[in-house]
Order: structure tokens, then C-alpha cells, then sequence
């Protein structure tokens, strides 16, 4: 029981994430987008030394074991490029309007820091910002029209999350120290993702609590998804005992590996080369590969 609850807290705190991102868009007075991006890019680096060196041999260890060298290893692989096909096909569903990755601009989230001095007042820029967006509509017609956008990307995130807070849990439940790295790496990642959920709702609301409400609420998914994915896992497919058979968590870890693959070259690497300078991005996937391979040296 320590040990889910130990997975549980991280996957939770991994989601919660989504409100730091919140906070950071109404109390900072600049958003730091090199800080975004290098942290994207940490993040990615992470995920992607992670998955490689660590979370797709134990798969393949645990499958070679319960079913051979042979039917192990294809078992193993065709399992990593089902991780990435759920996570694309998850993706592919999504409007691309309301695709959550993309963090929005210093002029967009300007209106959201109240020390921020602008003429006639942030309510003003606020409602300019709506009529460039929606041109002769009516002032309700924008509002709604951003709040279906705020909505919209919150649940997006909300799917996004399920299979990420999945593998977190079942990252922790199998080893808490390397939990706690991929924790912390999809952490970073839902930073910019809380951002992008607050601005669109405070436009359309003027309130910054229910916007931080949303956005945090987006990031809940992550434990919720852990919890039915494990008590689904364990009602289905658990022995008498209810513990998961390794053979299944093998094929997990590398469905889990495929995942984050997915999700570092898909969302976060492009994320962290729109927001960065230089070699930002580069710098950033460098430290959290050096991070997280150093990590799993003292941690042997």
C-alpha cells in the first residue's frame, strides 16, 4: 500500500503542475519563455534517456523472461509502436486549434499580470485583445467564443494526461526514485500547458480564480487516469491476488516507453525550439539526459 500510495502522490503532484502554470501566467510579471524552453527541453531529454536506456529493457526483460528470447522481443517492440500509435491516435483526435501545446505570446498573457501598467487599464487591453480576435462580433459572441477555446484546450490536456499519469504510476509503483525523475519531467511539461489553458478562460471571464480553477483541474486528469488505469488493470488482468501478472507489465513498460517517446518528439521538442534561442532547446535535452544518466548511476 506504501507503494501506490508513494506512486499516487507523484503522479498528483506531476498533474498539479498545470496550476503552476496558471500562477506563473497571472503573478509573474514577464513570462520567461527561455526558461520554458530549456525546462521543455530538459523534460524531453528526460523522457526520451529514460525510455531508451531504462524503461524499454525492463519491458523487454520481463517479457524475455515470461515468454522467451524470441516472441519476447517482438512482443516488446510491437508493444513500444503500440504506445506511440494510442498517443498519436489520442492526438489525431483533437482539433488542432485546440491543441494544447502551444504556449501563448507576451502580448496574449500581458493583460493577466495585474502590475503590468498599460492605458485605461488592464480591462481595456483586455477588450481590445477580444475585438482583434473576433472583429465585428458582439462582445458576447467572443466571450463565448474564447471560453469554448479555454474548454476546449482543457480537456484536450485533460486527454493528453490520462495515459501520461498511467505511466508516471507505473514508473513509481515499480521504482519511486525513477518515479520521481519522470515526475518531475512531466511536471516541467505541464507548466506551459496551464498557461495556455488560463489565458483564453480570463479573457472571456475577467476571473482569474476560475481560469486557475480550469487549468489545475485540466492537470487532475493525470492522477485520475492513473487510478481507473491501475484499478482497471488490476480488475481485469490481475491474478488472484489482484497483483498485475509481469508479463502484462512488461508490455506496459513498453507501451509506457512509446508514450513518452511520443510525447518528447511530438510536443515538447518543437515546444522547446519555438520559445528558446540559440541552442536553447539543445542545451536543455543535453542537461536532462545528463540528469537523468547520472541519476541512474547513483541510484544502482
Amino acid at each position: 500500500m506504501r507503494e501506490i500510495l508513494i506512486a499516487f502522490g507523484l503522479t498528483l503532484f506531476a498533474g498539479m503542475a498545470t496550476g503552476i502554470g496558471s500562477a506563473i501566467a497571472f503573478f509573474a510579471k514577464r513570462t520567461n519563455y527561455r526558461f520554458l524552453s530549456v525546462a521543455t527541453g530538459f523534460s524531453a531529454g528526460v523522457m526520451l534517456y529514460v525510455s531508451f536506456v531504462e524503461i524499454f529493457f525492463k519491458g523487454q526483460e520481463a517479457l524475455v523472461e515470461a515468454f522467451g528470447s524470441g516472441w519476447g522481443n517482438w512482443i516488446n517492440v510491437i508493444s513500444f509502436f503500440s504506445g506511440i500509435a494510442l498517443i498519436g491516435l489520442i492526438d489525431n483526435l483533437i482539433p488542432a486549434a485546440e491543441n494544447p501545446h502551444e504556449t501563448p505570446s507576451e502580448e496574449m498573457t500581458a493583460p493577466l499580470h495585474p502590475s503590468v501598467p498599460c492605458p485605461g487599464g488592464n480591462n481595456e487591453r483586455v477588450l481590445h485583445f477580444q475585438r482583434g480576435l473576433a472583429g465585428v462580433e458582439s462582445e458576447a459572441q467572443r466571450n463565448r467564443k474564447l471560453t469554448r477555446m479555454g474548454l476546449f484546450t482543457a480537456l484536450a490536456i485533460a486527454i493528453h494526461n490520462f495515459p501520461e499519469g498511467l505511466a508516471t504510476f507505473l514508473a513509481a509503483l515499480h521504482d519511486p526514485k525513477l518515479g520521481l525523475a519522470i515526475a518531475v519531467a512531466i511536471a516541467l511539461h505541464n507548466i506551459p500547458e496551464g498557461i495556455s489553458v488560463s489565458v483564453p478562460i480570463y479573457y472571456a471571464t475577467g476571473k482569474r480564480r476560475l481560469a486557475f480553477a480550469y487549468s489545475l483541474l485540466s492537470g487532475m486528469a493525470e492522477p485520475v487516469g492513473a487510478a481507473i488505469g491501475y484499478l482497471g488493470l488490476r480488475l481485469f488482468l490481475g491474478d488472484e491476488t489482484g497483483a498485475i501478472p509481469p508479463e502484462v507489465m512488461g508490455i506496459l513498460f513498453a507501451g509506457v516507453a512509446g508514450i513518452m517517446v511520443y510525447i518528447s518528439l511530438d510536443e515538447l521538442l518543437p515546444t522547446s525550439q519555438a520559445y528558446g534561442k540559440g541552442h536553447d532547446s539543445l542545451f536543455g535535452l543535453l542537461g536532462g539526459m545528463m540528469v537523468m544518466a547520472l541519476s541512474l548511476l547513483l541510484m544502482q
